[in-house]
């Protein structure tokens, strides 16, 4: 039952992501569709070769998501954007070094979900995969089988070696200017004429329909066949094949199969006539290659007797089907297909500036500390134990030093997020471990001293992240996600814990210490943000604290933790503190998982939801240098 709750959690995550992904895909590339519908309404007097490459263009948008030439602005952009606006701070303490959570600002943008709906969620998203993947895997079983029937009828035709149709081909190779022959296979099945293969094509022939076909007719199938290989359409209905597959759900895809399978076999007529064969010898040739063979069973396979014969035989017969094009359409298509590439990555440039601009103000007012000395070495930590990961800041000599750190934890500390909020990166971004000693020089020292006298709360992040900047070489940018996500709020019974505010003292004196292991969290008094700092770590997903409790409390909570909760503590570099009870060092299978705790025991609950979450895409990091 765990494992079937952890997969539904997975799935209700997943699709809470990638579903506004999806829906944003879509209508984008709905609307490059109509772009270019209304494009080939103004080409419609004109050659099929460009109405067909509009179409193409259409159906390979679905492949390229707008997203990707966004992120394309973003790397363009002058200068790395800064993370989040919310900057909270880090907490140090001498005794137990805790790691530095954050108070994630974030947009929810969606109502408390329904304890029904809740339950329902996974189920849901299950069926929608399970229908999806059905959906797929049907459409590439059909196309199988058919690739399969065309095949089998490879494996029994036999080359061509003389003969009137060899010669023939020939000839309309040369005039094509196709450099490379194409080998001929003779099939005994009663397939159309066509083009088998997209790397190294054959054309398959059926037997017995030469004798039906004389010269003329034999030369005008040809030539029709030899512009199939020429444009290269057998590659190009591949592609939209692949589109179908992947969206075979949406309408709009197999109606542009269509358009694309129409608009290519007009191309070929065009060029078939205008290599000077006679219209009426040409239709009659497609006429007769109908009455006798069967329609190729894939788009992948281009045949002859492809698209709506009637209007074919009537655009066959029009006089006015090859006017060429303008210097004004000419200059129409190249600056639409410069704005469909230029529009997002202008967007991705004007989305990244307001972050910069922000950056760039946020270090004016505080300017970047300088270090008097750094060391950076590869790790000699040995093990992966909770204690592999060490990190100290000294208020009295500025010194900062870290074992067994990895850039991932470093960013993640800088730049107050969790690991779901850093994207992009290095291979060995949370895998190559380093021992750092920094010490800042005297003018730093005394800044930060003049933030906080007390040394209770300071802004460190211009120090980690100068560290990262100077030494890392680290380049990164913010932009909003929406991410699956977490509300804490009170049970409907109400909160069971207990406020151990000192009201003598001010709240930034007040002692915020958390003792925290694998199904265990205790303390003496901490505000309700901590809390929901460690329950985010500890699920992979913000936690957002929605209680309304401003006090201290105290609470000790304790639950039956997953397999990977000892992995993320690791990952995270978090000492685990020891048990403070026999009870809590032993785990008992059938405990509470941590959902079910925090009710129990602290009158709190977590509501899933999908909120807008700032993610950091890293553009660039580099290896440092030793003992700089």
């Amino acid at each position: 039952m765990t494992t079937l709750h952890g997969l539904g959690e997975y799935l209700s995550s997943a699709w809470s992501a990638l579903a506004p992904a999806v829906g944003n895909h879509l209508w984008q590339s709905t609307l490059f569709a109509i772009a270019a519908g209304l494009l080939t309404m103004l080409f419609r007097q004109h050659n099929a070769r460009t109405r067909h490459a509009l179409w193409l263009a259409a159906s390979l948008k679905f492949l390229v998501p707008f997203s990707l030439l966004v992120s394309l602005g973003h790397r363009f952009a002058s200068a790395p954007a800064a993370a989040s606006s919310v900057r909270p701070e880090l907490y140090f303490a001498v005794e137990e070094i805790s790691r530095p959570f954050t108070r994630l600002g974030v947009r929810v943008t969606s109502a408390h979900a329904p304890s029904l709906f809740s339950a329902i969620l996974p189920r849901l998203t299950g069926a929608l995969v399970a229908i999806w993947l059905l959906g797929f895997l049907t459409v590439v079983l059909i196309w199988s089988l058919r690739w399969l029937r065309t095949a089998a009828a490879l494996r029994h035709a036999v080359p061509l070696r003389e003969g009137r149709e060899l010669a023939m081909l020939r000839r309309m190779e040369h005039v094509g200017g196709i450099h490379k022959p194409l080998d001929m296979l003779l099939s005994p099945t009663s397939l159309e004429p066509g083009i088998f293969g997209i790397a190294h094509p054959v054309l398959i022939w059926p037997e017995g329909i030469s004798e039906h076909l004389d010269d003329l007719h034999l030369e005008a199938v040809l030539a029709h066949e030899v512009w199939h290989i020429r444009r290269r359409d057998n590659l190009f209905a591949a592609l939209h094949m692949l589109v179908e597959a992947v969206f075979w759900f949406y309408p709009l895809v197999w109606w542009l199969g269509v358009r694309l399978i129409d608009e290519r076999e007009r191309a070929c007529d065009e060029e078939v006539v205008a290599l000077g064969n006679d219209r009426q010898i040409y239709a009659e040739s497609i006429l007769r290659v109908c009455e006798f063979c069967l329609g190729s069973p894939l788009p992948c396979v281009s045949g002859v007797t492809g698209a709506d014969l009637k209007k074919r035989m009537v655009h066959i017969m029009n006089d006015r089907i090859l006017h060429q094009l303008g210097f004004a359409k000419k200059l129409l298509l190249t600056a639409a297909a410069f704005a469909a590439i230029a529009v997002p990555v202008t967007f991705g440039l004007l989305k990244a500036t307001p972050s910069q601009a922000q950056s760039q103000a946020s270090s004016a007012a505080l300017p970047a500390p300088a270090f008097y000395s750094v060391s950076i070495k590869p790790s000699a930590t040995v093990g992966n134990g909770p204690q592999a990961s060490r990190i100290m800041f000294s208020l009295r000599d500025g010194s900062f030093s870290a074992q067994g750190i990895t850039l991932q934890m470093l960013t993640r500390m800088a730049y107050h997020v969790q690991d779901a909020q850093i994207a992009g990166g290095p291979d060995w971004l949370n895998s190559a471990k380093f021992d750092i000693d920094a010490k800042l020089d005297d003018t730093a020292i005394q800044s930060i001293r003049a933030q906080a006298p007390d040394g209770s709360r300071f802004d460190d992040q211009v120090i980690l992240t100068a560290l990262l900047a100077n030494y890392f070489k680290l380049a990164l940018h913010s932009e909003n996600r929406n991410l699956p996500a977490y509300n804490l709020v009170v049970d409907n019974a109400g909160s069971k814990l207990q406020d151990n505010s000192d009201p003598k003292l001010q709240p930034s004196q007040q002692q915020r210490m958390m003792r925290m292991g694998p199904g265990q969290l205790s303390s003496e008094g901490v505000p309700i943000e901590l809390l929901a700092e460690d329950l985010s770590m500890r699920l992979g997903h913000t936690v957002v604290d929605k209680t309304g409790l401003k006090g201290n409390y105290a609470f000790n909570l304790h639950w039956t933790p997953d397999p990977g909760e000892d992995q993320l503590f690791k990952q995270h570099g978090v000492p685990v503190a020891p048990p403070s009870s026999p009870e809590q060092s032993s785990s008992d299978a059938a405990g509470p998982n941590i959902f079910t705790a925090l009710q129990e025991q602290l009158g709190l609950k977590l509501e899933p939801v999908t909120a807008s979450v700032p993610v950091l895409v890293i553009d660039h990091a580099e290896m440092p240098a030793q003992n700089q």
